[in-house]
């Protein structure tokens, strides 16, 4: 009688938690949730959800398709038509994903370590940058985090169906998902073979060996997905983006260059090497004692098997995706922080407030950017980027509103798409691919196309980078990381014989407005008025 009332508590203690969870991180949101949309927001995600929206067609057509799943599609419009089409309701909904995996965070950390360990690792975790600037953002590395931990959760209690379904959803969320099952599926035939190597006896169980591969149906919806997608488009991922997440990245140098990146994203990025260096100076002391009790650790083996999949996932990126975003790695920082905070738990008596500095170190890194480069959505500096756009969109929309405005993308999506919270009309746009010189120059010849530029930082590099001296590391980044230097506002408005009209900075990052004068002269002289 007792366990089943224990049972039926569950559910609602967890509800408990989820609430909790979500108005913390809704409310630590609030500045944020009516930011218009930001970079692969814009360019894909926002409109491939929006075109589901309004015609029930999970292949989008006002974006072009890139193959990925369409789950987190679906959810928004979802709630778009519940609701309405803003990006407050966006943030909300993504929020609501975000709360569900910190949820997921707890119950695994608690399951493993204990509920102290739990509480610590799911505030770590939400208070990280990448993981809080990420949650209320509308793509897909936040929702497949929360699938992969409720997964990792469910196979730890040996619920084989649960585990797959909700690999299965992860795997609809986004396709790199599918190094959990393969990882998992390597583990369970790999382990046992070098346990019983050990004893000599290397026979596999033929039951045992069924379970295993039954984890693989998970991949089961995302195959038929890719067959629909080319059954409509002929194609199964979009060349460009292929060539560019795949095809570009086989090389060995920028493999080794690219796993040295994301291991640092893994265990040192945005502020984490505190906690991980706390970790390695406590790692061998010896074990607490709490009343003659030495305090629990993580099982070894689930530690190990944390730590396999933490490497995974850091060699898996390093030999694909284009560009080395560090959001690629969220589904397994929770593992990180979890194998930190278990041992400072076991292994330091003031564990809390080692905990307490990283929580510090995690903020800090949330506010201020690091004097190296990042990309903005890796903290607040995205913040900074939209409310620049938007000052910037809507001075030229004001003062300008039939303007022909040359700049890159995605500012030719914020001025071009209403529906992105930039502008109320559409505007006409001429695209350029960034505003280094060899761009500028080439626009400069056809200054007549347009009346203005509007300029920005495509890409964030700090005012005094550290980093930016060291001439063989800017040469790696241009060659294997698609990163370009933009010429300043003035240096662009010489080229283009024009002067800057609005400029403004924010957080190390700027944007401009030049207006091509000599256009304007030109297009007065040819006015009947002027005659």
């Amino acid at each position: 009688m007792h366990s089943q009332d224990s049972r039926n508590l569950r559910l609602p203690q967890s509800a408990y938690t989820f609430a909790a969870i979500f108005c913390a991180i809704w409310l630590l949101h609030g500045a944020l949730l009516r930011l218009p949309y930001f970079w692969d927001e814009t360019g894909y995600f926002v409109p491939a959800a929006r075109d589901f929206l309004l015609t029930g067609d999970l292949i989008p057509t006002t974006t072009q398709t890139n193959a990925h799943p369409p789950l987190v599609m679906i959810w928004l419009a979802l709630w778009w038509k519940l609701s309405n089409f803003t990006p407050a309701v966006t943030r909300t909904a993504m929020l609501l994903v975000a709360a569900f995996g910190l949820l997921g965070v707890w119950k695994l950390s608690e399951r493993v370590a204990n509920w102290k360990v739990a509480t610590a690792t799911t505030i770590l975790t939400g208070l990280y940058s990448v993981v809080f600037a990420q949650s209320s953002l509308a793509q897909l590395d936040v929702p497949v985090m929360a699938a992969t931990i409720w997964s990792l959760y469910l196979y730890l209690q040996d619920r084989r169906v649960a585990t797959v379904v909700t690999l299965a959803i992860a795997l609809l969320i986004k396709e790199t998902a599918l190094i959990v099952p393969v990882t998992i599926f390597a583990w369970e035939l790999l382990y046992p073979l070098i346990e019983r190597a050990k004893k000599r006896n290397l026979c596999l169980q033929p039951f045992r060996l069924v379970q295993t591969s039954a984890l693989l149906l998970s991949a089961v919806p995302l195959l038929l997905w890719y067959a629909y997608h080319h059954h409509r488009t002929g194609y199964v991922f979009n060349p460009d983006f292929f060539r560019y997440n795949v095809n570009a990245t086989l090389s060995p140098v920028r493999f080794l260059v690219a796993l040295g990146i994301r291991t640092w994203h893994a265990v040192g990025y945005m502020n984490m090497f505190v906690l991980t260096a706390a970790t390695l100076v406590v790692s061998r002391e010896p074990v607490v004692s709490d009343a003659g009790t030495e305090r629990r650790g993580i099982d070894p083996k689930v530690g190990i098997f944390f730590g396999v999949l933490i490497a995974a996932h850091v060699v898996a990126f390093a030999l694909v995706g284009g560009a080395a975003l560090a959001r690629y790695m969220v589904p397994v920082v929770p593992l990180v922080i979890l194998l930190c905070v278990a041992t400072l738990h076991r292994r330091a008596r003031w564990w809390i407030g080692w905990c307490s500095l990283a929580a510090v170190s995690f903020v800090l890194a949330l506010v201020f950017n690091p004097p190296w480069r990042i990309s903005p959505e890796d903290n607040l500096a995205y913040s900074d980027f939209v409310h620049l756009h938007a000052a910037a969109a809507t001075y030229v929309q004001t003062e300008h509103p039939k303007a022909t405005v040359l700049t890159a993308w995605p500012g030719s999506d914020e001025l071009n798409r209403p529906f992105l919270g930039y502008v109320k009309q559409p505007m006409t746009v001429v695209s350029t691919a960034n505003f280094t010189a060899p761009q500028m120059l080439a626009a400069a010849q056809q200054r007549e196309l347009f009346d203005y530029v509007f300029v920005f930082n495509t890409k964030y590099d700090p005012p005094r980078n550290i980093l930016s001296r060291i001439g063989w590391w800017n040469g790696v980044q241009k060659k294997f990381f698609d990163y370009h230097e933009d010429l300043h506002p003035e240096q662009i408005a010489m080229l283009m014989q024009g002067r800057i009209i609005w400029q403004k900075q924010r957080g190390g990052q700027w944007a401009a407005i030049i207006l091509i004068e000599h256009v304007q002269n030109a297009r007065l002289m040819r006015s009947p008025l002027a005659r």
